[in-house]
């Protein structure tokens, strides 16, 4: 009996984990919540302060996370890198998704966004 309580909690805490690992990555903060992202170079009036990658996803919990999940989770992940570095603006630089599979059969694992940090003026 001992074994099978063991043994229930053991695969209890699997499945947490896994679905744990399938969750996209969070806002941390409210400065990340003032990240914007876009596809456009900000102007002159803006401070560059750095690159920046966010990415959600590995060839294990990807291919049972959702596309959805993986990419807000990628976007968050950049949010969150750019408004620790001070920023809050991010132009995108780089969009991949990365696909595992064999025997013909790929699915997406993760999503990678890459881009340039800026700190500009509130309008």
């Amino acid at each position: 009996m001992y074994l099978s309580h063991r043994l229930t909690g053991i695969g209890l805490c699997t499945a947490l984990f896994v679905l744990a690992g399938c969750a996209p990555t969070s806002i941390a903060g409210p400065g990340a919540n003032n990240v914007r992202i876009t596809n456009n170079e900000p102007g002159r009036e803006c401070k560059f302060l750095g690159d920046v990658t966010g990415s959600q996803g590995d060839f294990l919990m990807g291919s049972i996370t959702g596309n959805a999940n993986l990419e807000t989770g990628a976007r968050n992940d950049l949010k969150n890198k750019a408004a620790a570095m001070g920023g809050n603006r991010v132009y995108l630089l780089t969009q991949r998704a990365g696909q595992t599979g064999s025997d013909k059969r790929l699915e997406q694992t993760n999503v990678t966004l890459s881009g340039n940090v800026y700190h500009c003026p509130e309008s």
